[in-house]
Parts: C-alpha cells; structure tokens; sequence
C-alpha cells in the first residue's frame, strides 16, 4: 500500500503547548523533507495500526499537506474561485472555543470547495489589536514582568532609575513601539501555530498582519478618499472613554450587562423657593449638570417651566427645560442634564444651546470644575458628594437598581461619557450602499433573521469615532502645519500643501483597529494596487463569524468594500452561535466550566473536537458543548478506524478497485450502494444551505448506524463463504462505499480520513492525496431495494428486541419460521446473514405461514413474521403483543389526523401524500396480526 516512512519523534504529551507544537513540526517537516529526497511515495507505513494514534498522525499529515502546496491555490482564468478571508484573530490571542469553531466551519467549507476542483483561497492572518497589545504590554511594564524586562533589554531601550512601576510614556512612543514590534516577532504567532493543530488548511504563503506594508497602505489610501469627500472629520462630540486604557472607544467597543447597581434620589433647590428632584445612578456627575428637562405634556411640572434650580453644592444656577426625550414615567418625571457626560444629555444640550461643563481628567478623577472635589477619584468625589447631601437634607432617599453601565470590551473597566475633540467617520452616506446591497438580494445574510437586525442597526448607526489615543496602530495619516493648516498625505509629509511651511506635525493618535480591519477582504489581496491576486479572488464568497460582531466587523467591511473596492466584499455572511456548557450557560473561569480546546486536542484528538464543535449546533443558534460530546467525536473516530481495519483485512493481496462502479446482485449490495448515493446528495444539498452540523450527523449515522451496523455485518456471510464471486462483489461494494464516504467526511474529520484513505487501494484517477481527492457525485437510487432491504432490517431488530425484552441468553438460537410477504425472494439469498444478524436457527421460509409450522410466541413488523419455538412466559408474552398493539394504534391514529387534513392533502406534494397512505395500510394490517396472534395466545 506504499512505502514506509520514518517515525518522527514524538514530544510527551506534558509538554507546555508552544514548545511541543514548534518541536512536532520541526521534526515532522524535517523528516517529511529527507522523506521526499529518498524518493519516497507515501506518507502512511504499509500497515493500518491495529489503534488510531491520532498524536502521530496529526503530527505527521498536516505539515505533508502543506509541504505539497495544497493549500495554495492557483488562478485559473476558466474557473470561478471560492475565497475566504479568515477573520484576523488578535496578535495577543490564544486558542479558545470561538476561534476553534470559525476555523472549523471554514475549514469544512475549504476542504469542499478545494475537492470540487474550484480555486480554494482561504487567507489567513491576524490582527494588530491595539488596545489589546497596549493592554498585555502596559500591564508587564508596570509589573516589571520579566518577559517584557528582557525584551526591553534585547532592543536596548534605556529605563528610568529605581524600581517604581513603568508606563509606556517612560519609553517615549518610538522605545514603546520598538518593544511592540518585539513582543509581536516573539509571540504574535502563538495563535498561527494553533490554528495549524486544528487542520486548518490556510494558504499560509498568503498570511497577512493588518500592519504589514501592504495593508497598511491600503488604510492610509481609505483614509485619504473618506477625507478627501469630506466622509472623515475632526470635531467635539461626546464620545466613551476608558480611563484604564486611555483612549476613546467606538459604542460597539462599549459593553452593556445588566448588574445591581444604586438610584440615588436628590432634590435641588428653586429660586424663590421649593424644590425639584431628580434620580441619578452617576451623582458625581451633578456638578456638570447645566440644566434640569421634564416632558413639555408632564402636569406636574407646568409651573416650574423656565425656572432656575440651584445645582447643589456648587450653587450654580441652571434652567429647567422641557424636552420630549424625557420619560415621564421615571422617577419623578424630572431628569437632570449633563451634557458633557451622557449621550442623550449631549443631544438635549445640542438642542437646548446649553453650556457643555466638563468635570473629568482622562484618568477619571475630577478637574477643577468640580470645585472641592477636583483632584478626587470619581468613587472617592462620589462618596464625599452624597455625605455633603446628606448633610444638606438633600438626599430624599437610595434605593436597589438594575441597570447597564458600560465597560470597556477589553479591560472591564467604566467607562465614562466625555465630550472630547476627536476624528470621525460620517457613515450614513456609507451606510446607505450598504443597506441596498443586503435588501437587492447582491449579498445574503445566513440566518435570514439576523437580515432584519443589520438593517434596524445600519438605519440608526452614529457617526463612527475612529481615533484612539494609543501608538500601537495605524498613526492617523494627517499633518497640521505650524499655520494650522490640516492636510492629509498617503505618505510622510515634508512640506504643507497650502503654504509650503516645513515645519508639519502628524496626529498623534491611531485609528480604531476596526477600520483597517474593515479593509480586511480587498487589503490582504493587493488592494489599492491592481494586483492579479485582487483581481481573481475579490469579491470574496463567504465571511463567517459569530454573530456577536455582526456590527463591530461586518458591517464596516461591507461599507467600505462598497465605498473603496468597488464592490461588495463577500457574498454571504455566515453566523454562527456561542459555545456555551452543556447546561447552555456562558464559560467563564469564575464558573470552572471552561473547556480549552488545546486540553482537548490533546486528550481526544482534533478530529474529535472538530465533529463535536460542528454537530452540536444549527446556524446563528448557541450550541451546547460538553466532554462527553468530544468523548463522542473520538469514538467515532475509533469506529472508523476499526471499519477501515476489517475491510482492509479482507483484501487479497494485490486487490485494486474496479474502475467503474460495481453492479451489485444481493439486495443488501443494492440497499448499501443506494443509500450511499442518497447520502451524497443529501450532504451536498445540506453543505450549500450552510446545514454543516446535519451534514456531518447524518454522515455518522450512515456510517455507524447502515454501513458498519448492518452492512458490513451482513457482509460477513459472502466474505467468510465458499462463493469467490460473491466475495469479490461483496468487497468492491465495501471499498466503493467507504472510500466515497471518507471523502463526504474528509473536511469534517481530516486526520483520520486522510490517514486511512492512504491506506486504501485507489485507482490512480483518485490521486495522492484525499485533501485534494474529487468530491463524489451521487449515482442512482434503488427506492425498491431500500424499501425491501429496510423492512429486512426492521425485522432483524425487532427479533433483537423480543429477545431483549424476553430475557433470552446470548447462547440460545432459537429455531425460527418467518413468513417473508413480498421481501421472501430477496430473503431466500441472505437467509443466512438474516439468521446470523437475527441471532436465529432459521428452521422455514415462505411466502406466508405454512400450517406445518410449529406454534410458539411471534414477532410481527410490517409485512414479515416470524414464529420462534421457545418456551416463554405467556402473560409476559401478552403484555408484549398488547404494547405493541397499542403502539400501532397510536402511529395510525397520527397518520389518520394527518390524511384528514386538507391543508395536509391538498398542499403537500403527491408522493408524501401517498407515502402516507401506503403507511397506513402497512400499519393495519400489521395491527391485524398481532391481534390475531393476542387472541391465539388465550
């Protein structure tokens, strides 16, 4: 079956991951390259291993398949290609369950398309990330933590004396970016390397950073083309702050989850007397209050329209204003404004021509605006600000509130609403493109139903804020002049277009990291240049991604593919769900229930983790993932090895596969073959609707629950008999099937289907390698043998169950006389198999019931019979006919209801409709035996 080759070494399985993982493919490619120079043929040894050692074989196959260039595709003008842009994870970022799924999904996709013979480009890369990376590098500096240390000293970047904790502001921006760019060569791969143990069939010749040469020209050329059409601004608005991290954050960076918060109840002060009170969850934010709003229909506020309150403690004095925003229903109708720290009070003051006060420094304590409490924490200016009220009389009352603060999506941190000069993108002239796209039917959405949540949120998007006061990222591409003239340049600016002043400062911010990761599709493929790459491969086919960034990410890159490429970036959107535990809750660490899927690949295999991932869920729904499902994954996978040990057992030497098809003569040949086809049309049309889980269950269930359980089972008889004919029909259909079938199977579980495909005897035409074998095209179906060899089956398991239920010993094989209906010719040839499946002596066979026949307790399904001669318990034995009896009148009870509907008949295609009533019919007159054989009983 080829030629042996030489065991790689194998890591102990203790290894720390990066260390095991960077040795394995050393030693792996290595060997696979002195492999090929000694004119080697093949990549398994000559026999199949009596276990799956999925440790070796992983280790050995992928760095194979990437050594022969399977995952680069090559352009062919003739052919459409199938593109994938794989959704860049974090420089920063490790393995998780997220990760693990996209690339599964979009593997299985890959491995399809790449076995239909199509171009199959699936570009991987990753993300610069720069709150991230500022985050794990601010963090090691301030900790002094040794990994950074060491880097510092490896680039050579001079340090402040003593001990006390490090910023990055003690580097100075080039020191901090010259240690990012450090820290990114020594461990931004981490997460590539990962994605290799999963099989993930990249072109990794294509792998991009979104801070590559390449796509960081490509956002610079963005950038200019918005700011040229006036699409990018500068200007004061009131946006979210992270006071941890430093810099401002885009509404999507902002997460909202609900917690018991407090709802503080204040009264202010009336000129000319009285009081008006408010409700608050944010009281420090009182001393930027510049107004007091009620609804203009609130009756109760009537008389206090356009009279001053006294802001407490400060004595400001504002107006009170009316305005539809505010709920009557809150509180006391009665809402205090401020502008300068809340999105909908920013709107209220836009209105209203208010004064925008801000009381906070950008490390969250307050400024001298506050008055006594400048300098203060805001929690500390908190505490002491609700002392004071209390002390004034106040502060009516604090009651127990569930509320939806924002925190930071990276740190967790609070963020703050504050009004600050930054740079925006004005998006509703991109968003409106974007939307037609969707509602013209160019681009799909998958599930439909996230189709009309794109369309409420690009209908009510904001301006985007995309500056970030960072330096780890693309440095915004605009210089001021010493004249304060404002240019933007695709390259460093020398001189000032408009006075030709040398003296230019850039903007010291970056841009959010979505925006160069919406150039993403069209920026890795060459774009702006007219690259072959971006030519052939752009629009892209698929974006799939969870649908938790349905808005951070996919709607940007629609926009701007649209806007700067021209064109649509992909054609469908693909979402899928969460993981979440086996009880349907969110992992977490604080719970213990999550499951790193490294820990898994090394316990199970990957395989395992990729079926289990994939056939636990349904598109856009949260699946459900737990060990015993992984479990699972890997007996399966044992399953098949074993299928595949038996078969190639049988084989003689020698043994090649017939060119063509074989043409069967045994019912259960013609039954296999049949549902085989079947199957393959089913998982293709399955695969197009993006159904993956159900593909790969139903491929399970007819390997495990047709192929091995009864057909390889049945096949037994001709393999173990006198007849050669028999045996080498019965083994062309073997091998014909289960090849087929590793080939649907292949994208879901890589490893152990290319490992024993490799192992078979193949006709040449099938080529080298089941990576790039040719996707099977279903052949005709046999509806009369299903239908025959089915009710066969049927049978079989019903004989198995009496004997279950009956308590017969696994050594007793009662003498059996079956009555076969319209399956006793068929049953006449596998007699012997139907025995040895059924666990019987088979003493007669006939038509119907011959009267010589002996009397004894019966098992009716369908249209067969069977009289088994043993003693039994008669009272168990009627309890038996009368469970089943009631059974038979429940199912044509169901049918009956169903026929009797006319939306049923009269709408559902001929053929259902007619299936049903042929079912029915069976149904009674398998009733009539069984109660002719109840009243036989006594």
């Amino acid at each position: 079956m080829g030629l042996r080759i030489r065991e790689t070494e194998v890591v102990p399985r203790k290894a720390p991951f990066a260390l095991e993982r960077g040795l394995v493919v050393l030693a792996a490619v290595q060997s696979i390259l002195e492999f090929s120079q000694e004119g080697g043929e093949s990549i398994v040894g000559d026999e199949l291993p009596k276990t799956y050692d999925f440790w070796t074989v992983e280790q050995r196959l992928y760095p194979w398949w990437e050594s022969k260039g399977y995952f680069t595709p090559h352009i062919d003008p003739q052919k459409k290609p199938f593109v994938i842009i794989m959704p860049p994870p974090n420089v920063t970022g490790e393995l998780h369950l997220g990760h693990a799924l996209t690339a599964t999904l979009e593997d299985i996709m890959i491995r399809w398309h790449r076995m239909r013979g199509e171009p199959t480009l699936w570009l991987p890369g990753s993300d610069h990330a720069s709150i991230a990376v500022h985050y794990v590098i601010e963090k090691g500096l301030a900790e002094r933590d040794p990994v950074i240390m060491e880097l510092l000293e490896m680039i050579d970047v001079p340090l402040p004396a003593g001990d006390r904790r490090l910023t990055r502001h003690d580097l100075g921006r080039e020191g901090f970016l010259k240690l990012a760019w450090a820290w990114k060569e020594k461990y931004g791969g981490i997460i590539t390397q990962q994605h290799r143990r999963l099989g993930a069939s990249c072109d990794w010749t294509r792998e991009r950073f979104t801070m590559d040469p390449g796509p960081s020209r490509a956002v610079r050329t963005a950038f200019l083309r918005l700011f040229e059409k006036g699409w990018i601004y500068r200007g004061k608005r009131i946006i979210h702050w992270c006071p941890q991290d430093q810099t401002s954050l885009s509404d999507l960076e902002v997460e909202h989850e609900e917690e018991m918060g407090k709802l503080w109840h204040v009264r202010y002060p009336l000129e000319g007397g009285g009081y008006i009170q408010v409700a608050t969850t944010r009281p420090e934010t009182i001393l930027g209050d510049t107004a007091v709003a009620v609804h203009p229909d609130d009756d109760r506020h009537k008389d206090r329209l356009g009279r001053i309150a006294i802001l407490p403690v400060l004595n400001r004095r504002i107006p009170i204003i009316a305005d539809e925003a505010v709920d009557p229903t809150f509180g006391t109708g009665a809402v205090k404004v401020t502008p300068g720290h809340d999105p909908d009070d920013w709107e209220i003051g836009q209105r209203h021509e208010l004064p925008i006060i801000n009381i906070m420094n950008l490390d969250a304590t307050l400024n001298q605006e506050a008055g006594p409490y400048a300098g203060l924490d805001r929690f500390q200016a908190r505490e002491r600000l609700l002392a004071d009220l209390q002390r004034e009389g106040l502060l009516v009352k604090v009651e127990d509130h569930r509320h939806a603060p924002g925190r930071c999506y990276r740190c967790r941190s609070l963020v703050e609403p504050l009004v600050s000069e930054q740079w925006f993108v004005k998006i509703k002239p991109l968003a409106e493109p974007a939307i037609q796209a969707v509602r013209e039917g160019r681009m799909r959405i998958v599930p439909e139903r996230f189709t009309k949540v794109y369309y409420n949120w690009m209908e009510n998007i904001r301006d985007w804020v995309i500056s970030r006061q960072l330096w780890w990222g693309h440095r915004i591409p605009v210089w001021t002049c010493d004249n304060g003239h404002r240019i933007a340049y695709l390259e460093a600016a020398r001189v000032c277009q408009e006075c030709g002043s040398s003296r230019l400062e850039q903007d010291p911010d970056v841009l959010d990291t979505w925006f160069s990761s919406g150039l993403w599709p069209f920026s890795t493929l060459g774009w702006p240049e007219e690259t072959e790459d971006w030519r052939y491969f752009y629009p892209t086919s698929v974006l799939e991604t969870g649908y938790d960034i349905l808005f951070f990410w996919v709607a940007r890159m629609i926009m701007l593919g649209i806007e700067c490429a021209g064109d649509i970036p992909f054609h469908t959107v693909y979402l899928h769900g969460m993981v979440r535990d086996e009880k349907g809750e969110r992992m977490s660490k604080t719970k213990g229930n999550v499951i790193n899927p490294l820990e898994v690949m090394e316990k199970y295999g990957t395989d395992a983790l990729r079926f289990a991932l994939v056939t636990a869920g349904t598109p856009g729904m949260d699946l459900k993932l737990s060990w015993q499902r992984v479990e699972d994954g890997r007996n399966f996978a044992n399953k098949i090895w074993n299928m595949a040990r038996f078969i190639i057992s049988n084989l003689p030497p020698g043994y090649e596969p017939p060119d063509s098809d074989p043409q069967p003569q045994a019912l259960y040949d013609r039954w296999i073959l049949s549902r085989h086809n079947r199957l393959i049309g089913e998982v293709k049309r399955l695969l197009d609707r993006f159904q993956f889980g159900e593909a790969g269950r139903q491929i399970q269930e007819f390997l495990w629950g047709e192929f091995a359980d009864w057909y390889i089972e049945a096949s037994k008889t001709p393999l173990y008999g006198e007849d050669p004919a028999a045996k080498a029909r019965t083994l062309d259909v073997l091998v014909h099937v289960f090849e087929r079938t590793l080939r649907l199977l292949h994208p879901f579980m890589p490893f152990v289907t290319e490992e024993i495909w490799q192992h078979l005897p193949r006709a040449a035409a099938r080529g080298e390698a089941l990576i790039v074998a040719r996707w099977p095209e279903p052949g005709p179906l046999d509806e009369k043998a299903e239908r025959l060899q089915s009710m066969i089956w049927e049978h079989v398991r019903a004989i198995r169950n009496w004997r279950a239920e009956g308590g017969i010993e696994v050594h007793v094989r009662p003498r059996a006389y079956t009555s076969a209906g319209p399956s006793y010719s068929e049953l006449r040839v596998q007699g012997e198999a139907f025995a040895r499946l059924a666990h019987i002596e088979l003493g007669g066979l006939a038509p119907g019931p011959e009267a010589n026949w002996p009397q004894g307790p019966t098992v009716i399904s369908g249209e067969l019979s069977t009289v088994l001669v043993v003693e039994i318990d008669r009272d168990k034995e009627r309890a038996r006919l009368e469970g089943e009896l009631n059974r038979l009148e429940r199912e044509i009870a169901r049918s009956e209801a169903m026929l009797s509907k006319r939306d049923f008949v009269g709408k559902a295609p001929p053929a259902v409709v007619q299936r049903e009533r042929e079912k029915i019919a069976r149904r009674r007159a398998e009733r009539d035996r069984l109660a002719e054989k109840l009243r036989g009983l006594g």
